[in-house]
């Protein structure tokens, strides 16, 4: 060995095993306030359970049709369809950056032919005229930067952090498409369920009008009975109309995000009459679980992670840029002596480059750093709040609505038995036919609320559930 190149390549290696060294500050830490960790406030309702919470929730409605649409969405729907397409590209920026490890490789042929001036040397070519020649080189050219000051490590970590940050953004969306593929379902059934109500309800007031009708006909009613009776049961028609259109609009949101067109949408859901029912008090588990498995607070997190990086590459900028480059070829004025000994060329050594005049550009831009990574840890700390909010409300809007739903069918059932009761009271002449109506009426209204009450318990769980963030797992991740 050469011992003149020993100083160099001591250095060498001394710069290689400084690689992994970064300048920049350290990441911010990602604390949870110690409040998260313990049970929610509202685990104490007897609706739910504090055992973990379940990823395959809508499994526990024990609904065939249910569990269908919901992997044909996972399936099918295309905003997962786009996030996933989203994550491939940043996992391929990620390759990219990973790129920054290895050297970069030049392969360069070239051929010339040409003559030179004689102006431009020093002697004129001693009067004489510079002949036609020709020159052929070809080559490798290999540099590999240094990397002293740890830009390309602190490159790769910001771009694994934000590969991170993608994935986690397809598991938000994956949460969302399976609530609201069950919410559209659920929707859709609970809007036949108050149709077939209303329909009820008139196929009752329509006996009433016939009744009235007949009385008057017999000579022992009167027309003023007749008028509210068909007044009432216009009304309840009218009501029609909107429960028909929300039916419609639900549906059409279920193929949609089945990735179907409103011609295809499911017969299942289309035929339902009732909206999904649950036998068991619902797992929540606790603060600690939730934040674990919620990947909004997962990608905040990447996202820290990505912004302190990046202050990191940053202030690299602020050092020397050190590479070690090599060339390796050869250069012949005739072709046929390419890859003779005597045309064989090498070099070898190091490149120290460093923008003095980009100083203040480099302190802007690691500002620029610093206040996104503020930002990103703010957003970090609001989304784990958010988080806990939206459980809470939604344990606290589901075990009141359950409760509302328990009156409403005692209010129910009341009802039920004053429209019988006045009826029969009307029939033996105690009663005048306005109380009948009257009772009829307020039977309606309670029928018409239960029935809304038991689509809004449907809807309060399962927006516990995503706020719970189930189904976050169910999914392989893509290219994982």
């Amino acid at each position: 060995m050469n011992r003149k190149a020993l100083p160099f390549l001591t250095a060498s290696s001394a710069a290689l095993l400084l690689a992994a060294c970064a300048v920049g500050p350290k990441a911010p830490d990602a604390a949870l306030p110690p409040q998260a960790s313990g049970a929610f406030i509202g685990s104490q309702s007897a609706s739910v359970s504090t055992e973990a919470a379940r990823a395959d929730w809508w499994r526990l409605y024990n609904d065939a049709a249910l569990d269908g649409l919901i992997q044909q969405a996972l399936t099918e729907n295309n905003e997962l369809e786009a996030a996933a397409a989203n994550l491939r590209a940043v996992r391929a920026s990620l390759s990219e950056a990973r790129a920054g490890r290895l050297p970069s490789t030049n392969l360069n042929t070239s051929g010339q032919y040409g003559r030179a001036s004689a102006a431009t040397t020093a002697d004129g070519n001693n009067g004489q005229p510079f002949e036609n020649s020709e020159t052929y080189s070809g080559g490798l050219d290999m540099a590999y930067e240094i990397d002293l000051f740890g830009r390309v490590g602190s490159t790769i970590r910001a771009a694994r952090a934000d590969a991170d940050a993608a994935r986690e953004a397809l598991e938000v969306i994956r949460i969302s498409v399976v609530a609201e593929t069950a919410r559209a379902y659920a929707d859709t059934c609970s809007a036949n369920a108050q149709i077939a109500v209303a329909e009820r309800t008139i196929d009752l007031q329509s006996k009433t009008v016939d009744l009235t009708q007949r009385l008057l006909d017999g000579g022992s009613g009167n027309g003023l009975d007749v008028a509210r009776a068909r007044a009432a049961l216009e009304s309840t028609r009218a009501s029609l109309p909107p429960l028909r259109a929300q039916r419609d609009g639900a549906l059409y949101r279920l193929a949609t995000l089945t990735g179907r067109t409103p011609a295809e949408a499911s017969e299942a859901a289309r035929g339902c009459q009732s909206p999904p029912q649950l036998s068991q008090p619902i797992p929540v588990g606790d603060g600690a679980t939730l934040l674990a498995r919620r990947p909004d607070v997962r990608q905040a997190e990447a996202r820290l992670a990505a912004a302190a990086a990046r202050v990191n590459v940053a202030t690299a900028s602020l050092y020397p840029t050190i590479s070690l480059g090599g060339s390796l070829g050869t250069t012949a004025l005739d072709s046929n002596d390419l890859g003779k000994d005597s045309s064989f060329r090498f070099s070898v050594g190091p490149l120290i480059s460093w923008n003095f005049p980009n100083i203040a550009v480099a302190r802007a831009r690691i500002k620029q750093a610093d206040a996104q990574t503020d930002a990103a840890l703010a957003t970090f700390d609001q989304t784990v709040l958010t988080a806990l909010q939206e459980t809470e409300t939604a344990l606290s809007a589901y075990a009141n609505e359950l409760d509302r739903r328990t009156a409403l069918r005692t209010a129910r059932d009341q009802a039920a038995t004053a429209a019988r009761l006045s009826r029969l009271r009307f029939d033996a002449g105690a009663d005048s036919f306005l109380t009948v109506l009257d009772s009829e009426r307020t039977l309606a209204g309670a029928d018409a609320a239960l029935a809304a009450s038991e689509a809004q318990v449907t809807t309060y769980q399962i927006a516990l559930f995503k706020a719970l963030a189930g189904g976050w797992d169910q999914a392989p991740d893509p290219e994982a």
